[in-house]
């Protein structure tokens, strides 16, 4: 049998009778670590042990130093009763405990121990009621942190420990936002420092009965980057109380807004301006939680149901990450992509037409490349863009035909014809043509901005201009590389 005991938060004063007594009487004594201001005292009531501590030095992981001691410990364990002391409780924050747990051959029993939290909090006199979160130091991440609740940082044991929560914390907090570093709490030796965030690694009083602790945020703007606030605002502009405008939206109503922030976005990558792409995805963000809250004010759905939804279909979709698929290109990735798609579908290609999968609500260009690479994957495509650019011309002459006759309707069926037949070759050459077209609508504007700034720098009037004087301002703009 292994009996792992708690050696408790701090002094010997705090140790229970029966820990003290079980301690004292062991011939098999085995300490994780001997660097505890219990085992300080103990040593002058003559214990003997045999401490971990040198397997420390010899690993750069703490989870090798864990699996070693347990390895050691279930050797002991073979020919003898040997009890197994740790900091604090064996059933908190305790690693080791919980790897000789996990073994169903090995008769583990836990006994006793105080753990550092009740003092801990004691000593900041603070009731956990109000939320509370205690999470491990060497596995901190961002994304757990729940900075409207008490946060306990635990196992802070040395100076890189500290720097890597601070460096943690600073990703959701401001540089000199206050924690607390609490140092055997509830002890004689207790020590409990208040400093700015970023100084919590210059704290020379760092060891192994370390905690920080995180007060929780009270400044609402200190949890404007919070997905859950963001939420809130949402709820509270569509909730009693809230704005008349955003109350009375609809989805039907939302859609032109949402289709306009789409563009902006893409205005914002093309402008290679970080910023400004933050600022509109922002306000994607905004019209997809609008949406979302008044699927929630319906009853029909929330924003969990959509974050669900596209998480399952982003792991079912990519095997290759997820799974045991394989997966080494990009066009692989497609071909699973799209034979899973099918199969959610529930449905064969001889049941629907393959071009019922294309969004009906896409810009015409992008449509129209959606439908021709649709059309390809069953064969029904030119193999050179030769046969392409016959198209291109064969539809401006129809265009013109149709023109002469003055047949409205005709002709622009065939100038949709033209774009349509563009579109492939812009397809062939692999580029969209949405694309390539947004860059020609910004040159123009550049250009067209450029001759009213010449004309206004002459005290000139648009009006008062030939097409010839404002055609060699354009050749201008273009000779400006603009």
């Amino acid at each position: 049998m292994i009996t792992v005991i708690g050696l408790g938060a701090g002094d010997l004063s705090q140790l229970p009778f029966g820990i003290y007594r079980k301690l004292l009487a062991t011939d098999h004594l085995f300490l994780r670590t001997k660097e505890h201001p219990v085992i300080k005292e103990l040593e002058a009531e003559g214990i003997s042990y045999q401490s971990f501590d040198e397997i420390y030095e010899k690993h750069d992981q703490f989870e090798a130093v864990y699996d070693e001691i347990v390895t050691i410990l279930k050797n002991e364990a073979k020919t003898k009763d040997i009890v197994f002391a740790v900091p604090g409780h064996p059933m908190v924050a305790e690693k080791t405990t919980q790897l000789l747990l996990e073994d169903e051959n090995l008769e583990v029993k836990i006994e006793g121990g105080q753990s550092f939290i009740d003092p801990l909090l004691a000593s900041l006199k603070i009731d956990p009621i109000n939320g509370f979160q205690f999470l491990d130091a060497l596995s901190l991440e961002k994304d757990e942190l729940q900075l409207s609740q008490h946060i306990i940082i635990c196992q802070v044991y040395d100076q890189y420990i500290a720097s890597n929560v601070k460096l943690t914390l600073m990703e959701q907090l401001p540089d000199d936002y206050e924690v607390y570093i609490v140092t055997a709490a509830g002890s004689v030796n207790e020590k409990i420092t208040k400093v700015p965030l970023y100084e919590l690694d210059r704290e020379t009083q760092v060891n192994n009965l370390t905690s920080v602790y995180v007060p929780p945020v009270k400044e609402e703007e200190l949890l404007y980057h919070d997905f859950r606030t963001f939420r809130r605002i949402i709820a509270a502009l569509r909730g009693p109380g809230g704005c008349p405008w955003d109350q009375k939206q609809t989805h039907d109503s939302l859609k032109k807004y949402l289709l306009e922030e789409a563009y902006e976005v893409l205005d914002a990558i093309d402008s290679e301006d970080d910023n400004h792409l933050a600022e509109e995805l922002g306000d994607v963000l905004l019209q997809i939680l609008l949406h979302a809250q008044i699927g929630e004010d319906k009853g029909l759905f929330t924003i969990d149901d959509v974050i669900r939804g596209i998480s399952e279909k982003m792991i079912r979709r990519h095997p290759h990450v997820f799974g045991e698929v394989s997966a080494d290109t990009a066009e692989e990735v497609l071909t699973n992509w799209e034979q899973i798609k099918q199969l959610e579908k529930g449905s064969t290609p001889e049941e629907k037409s393959i071009l019922d999968d294309v969004t009906k609500g896409l810009p015409g260009l992008m449509k129209a490349v959606k439908y021709q690479k649709k059309a390809a994957k069953v064969g029904f495509d030119w193999d050179a863009v030769e046969p392409m650019w016959d198209k291109v011309f064969e539809e401006i002459e129809e265009y013109k035909e149709a023109v002469a006759k003055k047949t409205k309707g005709d002709a622009i069926q065939e100038f949709g014809d033209i774009l349509f037949a563009l579109a492939n070759i812009a397809r062939f050459y692999k580029f969209d043509p949405e694309e390539a077209l947004a860059m020609t609508n910004q040159k123009f504007a550049r250009r067209f901005q450029f001759i009213e700034e010449e004309l206004r720098e002459q005290g000139a009037k648009f009006e008062e201009q030939t097409l010839k004087q404002l055609d060699a301002i354009w050749e201008k703009a273009k000779q400006n590389g603009l």
